[in-house]
């Protein structure tokens, strides 16, 4: 039976993008007899994704190896943690079914509801500022308005379960209705949600849609207060059918922001709407926010993208220059993908500096210009741990390490502990207890902190700009950076 699936799975896994097969393939067991090939997958989830997506594929890849025609091969998909009561989901079963476990309280009341049309109001779209936030139409919005798309984003073992997640739902038979993606800078979130945007606004339907990050809602609703339009302002959100909401986490302390984003994604999942919500946290890891909101935040998917693998990263550096126009030489690929450990930006980066000063050398992209090139990027040291964080940041504010854990207030202090709370999360795997201990501070007090180095990051301030030249200059000195500029 075994050998008979091995030779099935050899067949896929020629048949399939590499990081397709790792994470939807190699996780299943499986048993053969006769005409049908019985999978055994880990979720509901996943045997819907398979039904779905792979079917074909996989009796494709089957029917040589049974000597049927593919048409004559019956796949069925057993749940795990179902198996030992024999309840198999048939290939031609309805995905609703399967979802009802794996999403409870949206079930089939909110996917009938999935397509509700709500006119504009009189007041319309117009009536908030266009500069940033995007509360609008879709058929109003040109597609070339949005900056990715699912074409464009590169699926490896670190984000297929969050590109599958985002993929249905944008769907018109989707059973996603709810997802929240967690992740570090610069590792595809935006990416992701403007693509689930740039897909719904092309199926033609004719539904509102907000895009926006928290901050920004947050100074909708303050310009709304200002001009007393705060009812209005509220009836344009529940009568939204897709809400794109990103770094979520801002809402922390917020209480006011907390119960309108409440009412929005209730009213939403209520009729059954979309909502994507993205953060830098974990649901699980955020503090003073309403336990409502947070129990929404969680009543559909749930997934992470992470760092991406050495092959992952040749493949993003592939289409990078081909989106450059540039031909990359199989070598330098290979050179830039086992060097370079950080995120898809330190990628682009790298690649951006390199192509320029090929140029500036009138020269092609060759190993010897790489190596040069990518030694600003990364040196011996591969990361950076706790205790050297520690001493790259006293050194970059010229604090002491007594000074850097003292209470003291102290504008270089504070900068200084958040700097290291911001660049420990981001470089090694403690969790915030952990980071907050060796500082004898609360969670809450490391994840506010986090937050408040983000925002000035995003906003560019002028605080921001000082803590990314010193971000920047610590992370070329442990050699895991991006030169100044980038």
């Amino acid at each position: 039976m075994q050998g008979k699936w091995a030779e099935i799975s050899a067949n896929l896994k020629k048949m399939l993008d590499s990081g397709i097969f790792r994470v939807w393939i190699a996780p299943l067991r499986a048993s053969v007899m006769g005409a049908e090939l019985c999978l055994t997958v880990p979720s509901a989830f996943m045997a819907d994704w398979l039904e779905r997506h792979l079917l074909k594929k996989i009796r494709e890849a089957a029917a040589p190896v049974l000597g049927l025609a593919p048409d004559a091969v019956e796949v069925r998909l057993v749940v795990a943690g179902d198996a030992h009561d024999g309840q198999a989901v048939a290939a031609s079963s309805s995905a609703g079914d399967i979802v009802a476990d794996l999403l409870p309280g949206l079930g089939r009341r909110a996917h009938a509801a999935s397509h509700v049309h709500l006119p504009l109001p009189e007041s319309g779209p117009q009536s908030l500022p266009q500069s940033g936030a995007l509360l609008l139409d879709a058929a109003e919005r040109p597609l070339g308005r949005w900056r990715h798309s699912f074409e464009d984003f590169i699926i490896g073992p670190s984000n297929s379960m969050a590109v599958a997640a985002a993929r249905d739902i944008c769907q018109k038979g989707g059973q996603v209705r709810t997802l929240f993606v967690t992740g570090g800078s610069g590792l595809g979130k935006t990416h992701l949600t403007q693509s689930a945007g740039q897909a719904i606004s092309g199926a033609g339907a004719n539904q509102r849609i907000a895009y926006l990050t928290a901050e920004e809602f947050a100074s909708r609703f303050v310009q709304a207060l200002k001009s007393k339009d705060i009812e209005g302002f509220k009836s344009r959100l529940r009568e939204l059918d897709v809400l794109l909401l990103e770094d979520v986490h801002f809402f922390q302390r917020k209480k006011a922001m907390q119960e309108l984003a409440l009412t929005v994604i209730k009213s939403l999942q209520d009729r059954g709407g979309r909502v994507i919500l993205t953060s830098s946290f974990a649901p699980r890891e955020l503090r003073d926010m309403d336990s409502q909101l947070v129990s929404y935040f969680c009543s559909g998917i749930l997934t992470s993208i992470g760092r991406p693998d050495r092959e992952m990263r040749s493949r993003i550096l592939t289409h990078k220059a081909r989106s450059f126009q540039v031909l990359l030489p199989d070598e330098v690929r290979d050179l830039l993908a086992s060097r370079l450990h950080g995120d898809v930006r330190q990628l682009e980066s790298c690649l951006n500096s390199l192509i320029f000063k090929a140029r500036l050398l009138n020269c092609g992209l060759n190993v010897d210009l790489a190596m040069e090139v990518v030694g600003q990027y990364t040196g011996e040291a591969q990361g950076l741990d706790m205790e050297a964080i520690i001493r790259l940041v006293c050194e970059s504010y010229g604090l002491s390490e007594a000074q850097l854990r003292s209470r003291s207030r102290r504008q270089e202090c504070v900068q200084g502990r958040n700097t290291v709370f911001y660049l420990a999360r981001k470089h090694t795997e403690l969790s915030l207890e952990d980071i907050g201990s060796a500082f004898n501070r609360r969670h809450s007090t490391v994840l506010r902190s986090i937050t408040a180095v983000e925002r000035e990051l995003a906003k560019e301030s002028r605080l921001g700009r000082q803590i990314a030249r010193a971000v920047s200059l610590i992370e070329r000195s442990a050699g895991c950076g991006v030169p100044d500029g980038m």
